[in-house]
């Protein structure tokens, strides 16, 4: 199973319109990415300003399509001005999912 994890922090004040647009790509796929595993977003309770993905594939052509989707795309055009410093992505192969 290929994984990503994700770290971004919005600039203060655009956290709504962040959120928003994680929400749309998380209905993205759940509409349209069957071999998507999981797709995870969260929202830190103590900053508000920072999200969290936690992104399941069932392989790497499965997270290929996802990161080339045009959801994605049209996800990082709206979230490249809200972004406050750089997003942390850590890929991976998982080895526990318990």
């Amino acid at each position: 199973m290929k994984t990503i994890s994700a770290i971004l922090r919005a600039k203060p004040g655009a956290e709504a319109t962040l959120r928003a647009a994680l929400l749309d790509v998380a209905a993205h796929v759940a509409a349209n990415e069957p071999d998507t595993v999981g797709f995870f977003v969260s929202q830190d309770e103590g900053d508000p300003t920072r999200f969290t993905t936690y992104e399941r594939f069932a392989d790497a052509a499965a997270m290929d399509r996802h990161n080339g989707s045009e959801a994605v795309a049209r996800f990082f055009s709206i979230a490249q001005p809200l972004l406050d410093g750089e997003v942390i992505l850590v890929t991976a192969d998982e080895i526990s999912a318990r």
